[in-house]
């Protein structure tokens, strides 16, 4: 299963960036994002690339429910 998920620009570096989900760093490629991010947006980030700017409000919800899944998946 492939999954996107919403991180944070922490950096910025010619066509990389550095982005944050709940502590996990990585750098992602901004090859394929539809507009140039900043530092603090939020983007999705699949496969190793930034491919969508999103709001931030949206960014934390979808986080949001992500933690309610894995919240349920370890107390199994």
């Amino acid at each position: 299963m492939c999954l996107a998920v919403p991180m944070q620009v922490l950096e910025l570096k010619e066509n990389t960036a550095v982005v944050d989900m709940g502590g996990t760093r990585k750098a992602v490629r901004l090859d394929a994002i539809d507009r140039p991010p900043t530092v603090g947006d939020y983007v999705i980030v699949h496969a190793g690339f930034a491919i969508h700017c999103i709001d931030e409000e949206e960014a934390k919800i979808t986080l949001q429910y992500f933690e309610e899944i894995f919240a349920d998946e370890t107390s199994r």
